[in-house]
């Protein structure tokens, strides 16, 4: 039986919106596969903001936290989500000491687009091998703080610290967190229930 974990996803002023919904919705989704073949939902998924209060996201998505930084409980998987807000943020010492204290409590490090720079900034994934938004790889290589600053690629780990390229790879990331957390069956599982079955448009446009 796979064992319950709190996830804590972080948000922030101009956090894009794809970024942490997406991965909320694959671990909620979790859930409520486990609820329908187990009876129970082991894991607890929070929005965690820096006040607790509501954010303002880059697209004018209003979201309210379900905590702050200062009453958030142990957390076994941290998401840093990215957005034009991630620039601000890593001059921000709450937010940034914040992350630096519990990522070496967390089974896994997270981050989707430009959340990574937040990451390697804050220090868990200083020095190892990352993935960001397409349009910020060469400025996060140029940081200097990342190994190896990947292109092209969905997602890529490096030891419990994993981080995807932009919006919606933040969902194929969390997909794979899922099967590492809960087996490859669930994930599978969870990808069907929810329809998660990408088809672009204009894929075969010349």
């Amino acid at each position: 039986m796979s064992r319950e974990r709190t996830i804590g996803i972080l948000i922030f002023d101009d956090a894009e919106e794809l970024d942490f919904v997406g991965p909320y919705e694959v671990f909620t989704m979790s859930n409520e596969m486990f609820a329908r073949s187990e009876n129970r939902r082991p894991d607890k998924v929070l929005l965690i903001s820096e006040t607790g209060g509501t954010v303002t996201c880059a697209k004018g998505m209003r979201v309210e936290a379900h905590c702050g930084i200062a009453d958030a409980p142990k957390l076994d998987v941290l998401l840093v989500p990215g957005g034009m807000g991630t620039r601000r943020e890593i001059n921000n010492p709450a937010l940034m000491s914040w992350i630096a204290r519990v990522a070496p409590g967390c089974e896994w490090v997270t981050s989707v687009c430009t959340g990574s720079l937040m990451l390697t900034a804050a220090g868990p994934a200083r020095g190892k091998r990352v993935t960001t938004h397409w349009g910020f790889i060469e400025t996060l290589r140029q940081r200097g703080e990342a190994s190896e600053v990947l292109e092209k690629v969905r997602y890529v780990r490096d030891g419990n610290v994993v981080t995807s390229a932009g919006v919606s790879a933040g969902i194929d990331m969390a997909l794979w967190l899922t099967g590492q957390m809960h087996g490859e069956d669930h994930a599978r599982f969870t990808q069907h229930g929810m329809q998660y079955d990408p088809a672009p448009p204009y894929a075969a446009a010349v």
